[in-house]
């Protein structure tokens, strides 16, 4: 029996300390202000402070120098940085894209919305590169055929903005009709094209769904922004100019 009571006894206690079900009565929250009155802990800032200075370091290392000023609102139609950085893109990935297969890329084309900061006259360091680009946005050739170029060419029409052409692209609207070439060739309707871009734009970022199911996608696993750094790192004075490659006339 005294067995018994004690089983007993502890079956009761088990079930009395069975957790009951949780339910949120209430979320509160306070704003903590962060000001020149908060102590800093000096502990942790001497933890921090030699891989602050290396990041500061690489950060403010030259890759090269502008004579000019370089921006994405210089242009109507196109841009200093979108001329430079279209142009560069393809310069950096033409060779990686040739070497696997054999073809050249046709042009390339990103967005106006991409270009995140301009660059003052003078040296370019590495943050510039950073600002420029801080994405990780890999580059990407997509095989598109002439109806999907047909697209292309509408889109930038129709969005009326400096998006970022290489120079193998001519593209000019009139009152009532335009003309495009690449290469100072008309659109073939028999063939497809190469067409340089972000992993981004090619699934449909920024609207470009032109982009979307191309005849084959090609990755290169080289990043924007380090074909931005490479280029830069090989060359002393970067020399870029607006070329009409995209303009209006009345």
């Amino acid at each position: 029996m005294k067995k018994f009571i004690i089983f007993f006894f502890t079956i009761a206690l088990l079930f009395s300390c069975k957790n009951k079900p949780q339910h949120l009565v209430r979320i509160e929250g306070k704003q903590l202000l962060i000001n020149e009155e908060i102590n800093s802990k000096k502990a942790i800032e001497d933890f921090i402070e030699p891989y602050k200075k290396k990041v500061e370091k690489e950060m403010n290392a030259v890759l090269s120098y502008t004579p000019i000023e370089l921006n994405r609102d210089d242009g109507m139609l196109e841009s200093s940085l979108g001329n430079l950085m279209a142009d560069l893109s393809y310069k950096k990935t033409n060779p990686i894209f040739n070497s696997r297969t054999g073809e050249n890329i046709d042009f390339a084309m990103f967005n106006f919305g991409g270009i995140r900061a301009g660059i003052s006259k003078g040296n370019i360091t590495m943050e510039h590169a950073f600002n420029l680009m801080p994405f990780e946005n890999e580059l990407v050739v997509v095989e598109l055929t002439s109806s999907k170029i047909d697209e292309l060419v509408n889109y930038l029409i129709t969005k009326n903005k400096a998006h970022p052409l290489s120079h193998q692209v001519n593209l000019v609207i009139t009152k009532n009709a335009y003309d495009f070439k690449i290469n100072n060739t008309p659109l073939n309707t028999t063939r497809t094209y190469f067409v340089l871009t972000t992993d981004y734009l090619q699934n449909g970022g920024d609207n470009m769904n032109f982009f979307k199911n191309p005849v084959n996608l090609y990755k290169t696993d080289y990043k924007l922004r380090n074909a931005i750094i490479d280029y830069f790192k090989e060359t002393d004075t970067i020399k870029v100019k607006l070329d009409g490659r995209f303009q209006r006339k009345n």
